[in-house]
């Protein structure tokens, strides 16, 4: 049961991944595989927060601001 829990936990996350890459080429436009690479990286509850906070991005310089404001931020815990 914990396997599949565990599956469909990352079936949830692939999904949300899948999401906002989505929706930040339809905001940016062509968002590039290193950029694409650090959001696989992040965990939910980030994922969750980028999803809100590109509401506001209107080029790839927020993109590239998010994920440094994120190391620092994760830096400080």
């Amino acid at each position: 049961a914990d396997l599949m829990a565990w599956f469909e936990q990352q079936e949830r996350w692939e999904a949300e991944v899948a999401l906002i890459v989505r929706q930040l080429r339809q905001r940016l436009g062509k968002v590039d595989s290193s950029s694409i690479e650090q959001i696989r990286r992040l965990s939910t509850e980030q994922l969750e927060a980028l999803s809100l906070a590109l509401l506001d991005f209107s080029e790839m310089a927020d993109l590239v601001t998010w994920f440094e404001q994120q190391e620092l931020s994760f830096g400080n815990e």
